[in-house]
This record gives C-alpha cells, structure tokens and sequence, in this order.
C-alpha cells in the first residue's frame, strides 16, 4: 500500500528507486502499483519522474 500523502509517497518512492529498482516500470510492476497514480500524485506536488536520475524530482 502507498502512501496517500504527497511527500511521504515521494521520500518512499525515491528511496525505492534508489536502492533497489532500475526504473519506475520496474519498481510498479514489482509492487503491483499504478504508475499512473503514482505520477499524477507526485506531478500535483510539483514532481516528476526523470528516467536519467532514475527519481521524482
């Protein structure tokens, strides 16, 4: 289950993707999550994935 709030599913993602998954794809496959959820979350708070950075910034 994901965070609901904004700022922890960033702190929780972002630490996810940096230290086990290569990417997003990776990271909501594996745990059966909406990427599309995750980012129209993020992206309200301001944040977008960057595939180079492999994180919500």
């Amino acid at each position: 289950m994901l965070p609901k709030d904004p700022i922890m599913l960033l702190s929780m993602v972002n630490m996810k993707l940096r230290d086990r998954y290569a990417n997003l794809d990776a990271l909501c496959d594996d745990l059966d999550v909406s990427k599309a959820e995750i980012e129209e979350t993020l992206a309200k708070a301001g944040y977008h994935y960057d595939a180079g950075q492999n994180a919500f910034i």
